[in-house]
């Protein structure tokens, strides 16, 4: 939020200092960002007076001027064409530093002859872009600081530009009337009332407003407007382009500079259509989706269902709250408009700024609080403005709504604000500074005024009235001795399941990486993200485009890094988010591994081989099992498309229930990454185990059984394109009672067994809980066995 000193001085009186007035703004939660202060790179400028000036002997355009300045009589050479005897001017000495050619001017020679300063144009002081000569002053006196004469001739020239940081609670402070408001409390000033006489209307207004019934309750409770028809839209006065300019604002004409001057005056946004261009009235409705405009920032914008519009009866003119459209909006040739103000609701608007990306002031200020009940003055104030600035005659108010209903009062403990605050502050005085912030005090009752939407409760009065006195002033106390004692656990149970995954992974051998959660639009694609609804509005760079879908491209944009460097044999890992959506909500907590290169060390004895496979899966299983993952759980195939589609696997509870995966990286995604390969890898999503019944810290009572196991190996002839897994599944699901291990010990393929045919032959071990197993129960078993597998894949048993 930007304005100038003088500004602020149109809504405050006081007599008090610019660093009086920074330091309170800092200290009542309103922090100056920056001050510039046009005056500073202008006190050495002088005013001096050309008492002679005569053609340089060596050059037709140069003038050897003799001038008076505040050190006497100078000569001075200049190339103005206006350079003449008998004006006054301004004078930079030897040693002045020059702005606008970013120079500290010295005596110099000139074609021969000396120069001792410079007569300066204002281009070259940064007062304009003026330079086709020297600044030629009306009046002043010999020696006189140029700042001086400024301050009481053009003072705009030398107005201090204020820039404040706005945190979103304080949307009061959006204009220079509410951060008036509050150096007035603080006792810097008095507090300029706002005059909004409403004017009386010369005719009725033939354009009528309606708002559709679903926006009246959330949308647009409240919009009024009228006509002036018969104005003058010229430039606007140069007060009124001098206090836009100073804050960033190009002054465009008069209609708009005035709806641009209250939005930052008094937080109060406004709108102008050229009432002639008007077909019939104006509704505010909601789109029925695929409308379109032509917005004034020149750019087309298709609505979606649901977004608040104002149309006429040839469609759509403005998207309400946000930005008018360029159809009707006003030109010099306008004579007839109509002005409008409304209050819209913040989320609405929001919402629509966001998904058409259009970032105006107006959108700024509505999203995040505009005084409702400041609707209907606003029109009339910013009406007046028009009449005195514009001309014209206007008609009668026309609205429909009404302003929206914000009463709400809290409880005022006055001996509270010690409890809170620590500071001992007069009950009398508490109720001071709330009255003098717009606060009504009724009994014990604080009444909260319609521009502070952030008050929501009695704490955050105990914050008002501490934030007025200064929290600098506040004074440190020993606290009273407490009983030290054991702390409870803080940490939730997702953030300990994060934890003992990180910790895991760290004592497998990983190294840890943190990555950025932002990255590149192509290696994004690979992992399913790389979308619109993922990419940064304003990002980074090229390489931070996007949120990530997925940990696994930073993972392997460090391993290219460290390969690239000589150091192929890697651990990876990192425990962080991954996002599918640009909502809040839309991620998931995810632990990921990678291993490139070779498990352990070179040696004489060849120990040393490639990571593989069951490398990833048994990290993985040990990771899941310090998370508190189900042991038993389904492994299948169908994992996304960067996996290897025949050397991984998915770790699941039943076919919905994804738990991890690990395996083997596709060859494409490694070398679109740039990773020498193979490399396998896994990912765990830690949000997905459930999490155990009991929560305390014993272990259950390790159950042994004290009868024999009995193992029984069976082979079956299948189809070569059969998986291992469906055989072990099967078997397992004969007797979950009894059969405590399956597991794969030979496969034989080809030979005697025929083309596309294979054996495979699994071990399966029975362990009772209660008795020892006769001959026939093992039978039954093996026979129930048989019969699983049998139907499970279309084999049979080898004899």
């Amino acid at each position: 939020m930007k304005f100038t000193l003088s500004w602020l001085r149109d809504h405050l009186e006081t007599e008090a200092t610019l660093d009086d007035i920074l330091y309170a703004l800092t200290d009542l939660g309103l922090e100056v960002e920056g001050i510039a202060n046009p005056a500073v790179k202008l006190e050495e400028f002088t005013i001096g007076r050309v008492l002679k000036a005569e053609k340089h002997p060596d050059a037709d355009r140069l003038r050897v001027c003799q001038v008076a300045t505040s050190q006497g009589e100078k000569q001075i050479v200049c190339g103005a064409p206006n350079a003449r005897e008998g004006i006054t001017v301004v004078v930079a000495h030897p040693g002045t530093y020059i702005p606008g050619i970013d120079t500290i001017i010295q005596v110099g020679k000139i074609r021969g002859v000396e120069s001792h300063g410079m007569m300066c144009s204002e281009r070259e002081m940064e007062l304009s872009e003026e330079h086709d000569g020297i600044i030629e002053l009306p009046s002043g006196e010999v020696g006189e600081r140029f700042v001086d004469w400024l301050a009481k001739n053009d003072p705009a020239r030398v107005d201090p530009v204020i820039e404040i940081a706005i945190t979103p609670n304080r949307p009061d402070a959006l204009g220079v009337h509410g951060i008036a408001r509050d150096l007035a409390v603080r006792g810097i000033g008095r507090l300029k009332p706002l005059v909004a006489d409403p004017v009386p209307g010369a005719f009725p207004c033939p354009i009528s407003v309606t708002i559709a019934p679903e926006l009246r309750a959330k949308g647009c409770p409240h919009f009024t407007g009228r006509l002036i028809r018969g104005v003058t839209n010229g430039p606007s006065p140069r007060w009124l382009q001098d206090r836009l300019k100073a804050i960033g604002l190009r002054p465009i004409s008069a209609l708009v500079d005035i709806t641009n001057f209250f939005t930052y005056d008094q937080n109060r946004p406004l709108h102008v259509f050229d009432a002639d261009i008007v077909k019939g009235g104006l509704r505010i409705h909601p789109a029925e989706g695929g409308e379109t405009l032509t917005a004034l920032d020149g750019k087309d914008y298709a609505f979606a269902p649901g977004m608040m519009v104002i149309s006429d009866d040839s469609g759509p003119e403005s998207i309400a709250g946000v930005m008018g459209g360029a159809h009707t909006g006003v030109t010099e040739e306008t004579v007839n408009v109509f002005l409008e103000s409304a209050w819209w609701d913040p989320i609405t608007i929001a919402t629509t700024g966001r998904a058409l990306r259009i970032n105006s002031d107006a959108r700024y200020r509505f999203e995040r609080g505009v005084d409702p009940a400041h609707t209907l003055p606003g029109l009339e104030a910013a009406t007046r403005m028009i009449l005195d600035l514009c001309g014209g005659e206007p008609s009668d108010v026309v609205a429909d709504g009404a302003a929206l209903d914000t009463a709400r009062a809290y409880r005022l403990d006055t001996d509270r604000v010690a409890r809170l605050v620590g500071m001992d502050i007069p009950a009398e005085d508490q109720r001071a500074t709330l009255t003098a912030l717009g606060f009504r005090i009724a009994d014990d009752m604080a009444h909260v005024p319609s521009w502070r939407p952030d008050v929501l409760g009695e704490a955050d009065l105990v914050e008002e009235v501490a934030r007025v006195t200064s929290l600098t002033k506040l004074q440190g106390k020993p606290l009273p001795r407490l009983h030290v004692g054991v702390p409870t656990g803080i940490l939730t149970p997702m953030q300990k399941r994060e934890a003992a995954a990180r910790r895991s992974c760290a004592a497998l051998g990983y190294n840890e990486c943190v990555t950025y959660s932002f990255i590149d639009r192509a290696s994004a694609a690979l992992f399913g993200g790389g979308d619109q609804a993922t990419a940064l509005e304003n990002p980074i760079s090229s390489e931070m485009s996007h949120m990530r879908p997925a940990l696994l491209p930073g993972l392997l944009q460090a391993a290219a890094r460290n390969q690239a460097r000589g150091f192929a044999d890697l651990a990876l890992f990192e425990v962080g988010p991954a996002f599918h959506g640009a909502e809040p909500g839309e991620q998931h907590l995810l632990a990921t591994g990678l291993l490139t290169g070779h498990a352990g060390p070179r040696d004489p004895h060849g120990s040393r081989r490639p990571v593989d496979i069951y490398d990833a899966k048994a990290d993985c299983e040990a990771v899941l099992a310090a998370i508190g993952a189900p042991a038993r759980a389904q492994i299948l195939r169908g994992a996304s498309g960067w996996w290897h589609p025949g050397r991984h696997g998915m770790i699941c509870l039943g076919p919905k229930k994804l738990l991890a995966v690990y395996g083997e990286l596709h060859p494409k995604v490694l070398r679109e990454m740039d990773v020498k390969g193979p490399a396998m890898a896994f990912t765990i999503w830690l949000e997905e185990p459930p999490m155990p019944r009991k929560s305390g810290a014993t272990r259950e009572a390790l159950g042994v059984s004290d009868y024999q196991a009995v193992e029984r190996d069976f082979a079956f002839v299948l189809d070569a394109r059969v998986e291992a897994l469906n055989v072990v599944n099967a078997a397992a699901g004969a007797d979950k009672t009894l059969i405590e291990e399956v597991r794969v010990f030979d496969e034989f393929i080809g030979g005697t067994l025929g083309e596309g045919r294979k054996s495979l032959a699994i071990t399966v071990r029975l362990q009772p809980m209660d008795r020892t197993l006769t001959e026939d129960e093992i039978e039954a078993v093996s026979r129930k066995i048989v019969e699983k597998v049998e139907k499970a894949t279309g084999g049979t048993l080898r004899g």
